[in-house]
């Protein structure tokens, strides 16, 4: 089977077998991109038009109990800033958000035990009765099945949880030993189960990763059929035992996307920050290979550099909320338009709530 042939299976059926998979990714060059990303956005245009979601992140604490080899955040960088929000700090961020137009407020951390479960629930339900029209969005890690269900009785809508990999030799690779793939796995199962939208996704050009393993982190998707897969290229925090590995590229990463928006016509398909680092223009060329959703910053200006997952990372520039409309117009030179909607994942929404 030839690229040509391997992507019009795709396109046709939504799935290649692991061989012409692997392929398929090994072999790409700038002919079989373009053609890829062609079919991606026929895909995409089928399902979401030329509609771009946006979703406005606030990052309300950097403290985390974990000690991922990846991050900046890990517990053992005696280095990076550390800042929680309060309550009454992320009601103002949600209300800028409102008043700019978003629909979709994600509410991101680190694992800061600080904040009670009851104080997160009551965090998400002071929001939906002020915002009634709002999505909420977690991401605040690995849970119980009753913390989740809690979050979700308080009107959480969605959560994100990115698997990394799929591979638990190289989720060992990248993680401390009391962190396990198995129990990624759980959580993000407990959260299809709850009734949630579900985000996963994986670290491309992670450190020791292969193509094996991206491999096997699409075909892990193709059973977990989660509602958003948030992507981005591996870049290294100078702060963290990965300080010397190489960072990834937006080439790859876009690629990928390009195969992801065929195998989920409808899931919700982020250009994610990281790709915005690593490549100007990668938010762009990340929507023009099948992404439909960018994810602007609300965090208060005094905290946005601190929140920092990885080096370089962008928080002050046109990613941030209130350049909304340069977000606009960036988006309409490409032929795309922003709506303000809540932007749910198709057949999702609130009327389909459990």
């Amino acid at each position: 089977m030839n690229q040509k042939e391997r992507i019009e299976q795709l396109f046709e059926t939504g799935i290649l077998p692991k061989e012409e998979m692997r392929a398929l990714i090994e072999e790409r060059d700038e002919e079989s991109s373009e053609e890829l990303f062609v079919k991606a956005r026929i895909r995409k245009e089928e399902n979401f038009g030329k509609d771009i979601y946006l979703r406005g992140l606030i990052e309300f604490s950097s403290y985390c109990r974990n000690d991922c080899f990846y991050c900046g955040l890990r517990r053992s960088n005696t280095k990076a800033q550390r800042y929680h929000l309060s309550k009454e700090d992320i009601l103002t961020c949600a209300r800028q958000g409102y008043a700019l137009g978003f629909r979709t407020i994600v509410l991101q951390s680190g694992e800061d035990l600080s904040y009670s479960d009851e104080e997160i629930a009551d965090i998400v339900r002071s929001i939906k009765k002020e915002m009634p029209e709002t999505a909420v969005t977690l991401s605040i890690g690995e849970k119980t099945y009753e913390q989740y269900l809690l979050y979700y009785k308080a009107g959480a809508d969605r959560y994100l949880l990115r698997h990394e990999t799929a591979d638990p030799v190289h989720y060992a690779k990248l993680h401390p030993s009391d962190l396990s793939f198995e129990n990624r796995k759980r959580c993000l199962y407990d959260l299809k189960k709850i009734g949630y939208q579900v985000g996963a996704g994986m670290m491309v050009e992670a450190p020791f990763q292969t193509l094996d393993n991206l491999v096997e982190d699409l075909f892990f998707l193709k059973e977990l059929q989660p509602h958003m897969i948030g992507t981005g290229p591996f870049i290294a925090h100078k702060d963290t035992p990965f300080k010397d590995m190489p960072s990834g590229g937006s080439e790859l990463t876009i690629f990928l996307l390009g195969i992801l928006r065929l195998m989920f016509p409808k899931v919700l398909l982020p250009a994610t920050t990281a790709l915005g680092t690593i490549d100007p223009y990668g938010r762009e060329k990340g929507i023009m290979a099948g992404a439909n959703v960018i994810m602007p910053n609300l965090s208060p200006k005094n905290v946005r550099g601190k929140y920092m997952l990885y080096d370089g990372k962008i928080s002050t520039g046109e990613e941030a909320a209130e350049s909304i409309e340069k977000i606009r117009k960036r988006m309409e030179a490409i032929g795309c338009h922003v709506k303000n909607v809540r932007g749910d994942a198709p057949g999702m929404g609130p009327e389909n709530r459990q």
